[in-house]
């Protein structure tokens, strides 16, 4: 990878990092309700390096309709849209609300995972890490969720530790005895045991593949 191509991928990987710090601050420390000034004023900086990043690409580059089309979603998931509608006067509730600040969460972990590749060796290697760091990603931004929206609400939820153990038994499809009760709850216990299945295969090619190397040997 190029030297001079490092610099904007760094930077998007210091964004998606302080976006994932403040919004692991609003939700374990703010009164899910409403989000905190500060929050909102930290996910419109992100949102800019995000924009800034993909118009600098485009202008760096002859791109074709190809590159338009892989990247569209992301330029749409970097859009502030829960700014957009503070500025406007108009704040879903907060299930809603949380459901568009994690979109460029989403984005975040793609900043990340692009940066942590430099690091990892491999094709095989690469996809293992990909796998991990999408699954603990997810699995981290599911608890997150799950707290915001069970705390109160759900007996058995006494912190934001039992919505993280809860979260990883679900992607492990072991289970937990923390029920959900509200819509998002029981949506994320369906997400979380399908991409731990979807995943698991990535896991046994892996493994497979390490196997098969050292037999060779």
């Amino acid at each position: 990878m190029k030297s001079e191509n490092k610099f904007p991928r760094l930077l998007n990987l210091f964004a998606g990092v302080a976006l994932l710090v403040g919004v692991s601050i609003e939700v374990l420390t703010g009164d899910h309700h409403t989000y905190s000034e500060w929050y909102l004023w930290l996910q419109l900086a992100v949102c800019v390096v995000f924009i800034a990043d993909f118009a600098s690409a485009l202008a760096r580059r002859n791109a074709g309709g190809r590159y338009y089309m892989l990247n569209l979603l992301l330029l749409l998931i970097s859009i502030p849209y829960l700014n957009i509608l503070h500025w406007i006067g108009y704040m879903p509730e907060r299930g809603t609300a949380i459901v568009v600040a994690a979109l460029p969460l989403v984005r975040s972990f793609v900043a990340m995972g692009v940066v942590v590749q430099w690091f990892i060796c491999g094709s095989a290697n690469r996809l293992f890490g990909a796998y991990l760091f999408t699954v603990v990603c997810f699995t981290y931004l599911a608890a997150l969720m799950f707290y915001d929206y069970e705390v109160g609400v759900n007996p058995k939820l006494d912190g934001f530790g039992n919505a993280l153990w809860w979260a990883w038994m679900g992607v492990t499809t072991v289970g937990a005895a923390i029920f959900p009760v509200t819509t998002i709850g029981k949506v994320l216990a369906v997400l979380l045991p399908a991409l731990g299945m979807m995943f698991f295969p990535v896991f046994t090619i892996y493994v497979t593949n390490i196997y098969s190397l050292h037999k060779d040997k």
